[in-house]
């Protein structure tokens, strides 16, 4: 039976630092996972990365490499990112143990993501953009940026520690309504994406999106996309929104809205 962990995939988007990228290798393989992602990085396989990944040179040299980062989500199910920095356009920030926990969960029948940004930068908005919600290690307001490396090896203990406690079967939600975490199989970004395309060009046909108001087109896409990201689809949910849509664009196209 595969084992959950290798349905989780640490993505560093263009690190600078081999030395991260080896420390990192070695974060991820303490806690027993293994797939280690690169968005765009400069050559690595180093001495100093192979100093640095000391015991997990297996992982350094099986790191995948992708150009940009749409191509490395495009078959996941769920994406989660990790940023110091907070802002009107960089989502729902969640406390890390929840957010590891809801990761885990996902998992046992999902591909999941997690982005951490470059050392000096981040992630930019548009890579904010494609995550359900961000997570943020509590640290001194005075040095509140964390090392790289360090930012991989302490999600991946949470979500490993995630594991150990196991699901939360039941949990409350804030109108005091039980929540099940099971989460079923979802569908994958790169369907998303097109769901996005579909639903935006619906209401644009409606008029839900003001016409030529490029702001509002914006906001309301950014936060539909949040949503259900954040929520997950599956096939069933999936296929009832792209019926949704191909209604209002026959209704309106027929002349009948």
């Amino acid at each position: 039976m595969k084992n959950w962990k290798d349905n989780v995939y640490f993505i560093l988007v263009e690190p600078k630092e081999p030395g991260n990228i080896g420390a990192a290798a070695r974060a991820i393989k303490n806690m027993d996972f293994r797939n280690l992602c690169l968005v765009n990085p400069p050559p690595f396989q180093t001495d100093e990365a192979r100093l640095f990944a000391h015991g997990a040179t297996d992982i350094l040299k099986s790191v995948k490499v992708y150009p940009a980062l749409k191509d490395v989500i495009g078959d996941k199910h769920y994406v989660a990112g990790t940023s110091r920095r907070r802002g009107r356009r960089r989502g729902v920030f969640t406390p890390v143990e929840q957010g590891t926990q809801r990761l885990f969960e996902v998992a046992q029948k999902n591909k999941v993501a997690v982005l951490f940004g470059r050392e000096d930068k981040g992630l930019f908005n548009n890579e904010i953009e494609e995550c359900g919600f961000l997570m943020t290690v509590p640290a001194s307001r005075k040095q509140p940026s964390l090392n790289l490396a360090q930012a991989v090896l302490i999600i991946a203990y949470e979500i490993s520690k995630a594991g150990i406690k196991g699901p939360a079967r039941k949990e409350k939600s804030d109108n005091g309504n039980l929540l099940f975490a099971n989460p079923p199989k979802l569908v994958t970004q790169d369907k998303l994406s097109h769901l996005y395309e579909k639903m935006e060009r619906a209401f644009k046909m409606i008029e839900y999106i003001p016409p030529n108001d490029r702001i509002m087109n914006k906001k309301i896409m950014l936060n539909l996309k949040h949503c259900l990201s954040r929520a997950g689809l599956s096939d069933w949910e999936f296929n009832m929104f792209h019926a949704i849509c191909n209604k209002i664009e026959k209704k309106v196209g027929d002349g009948k809205g």
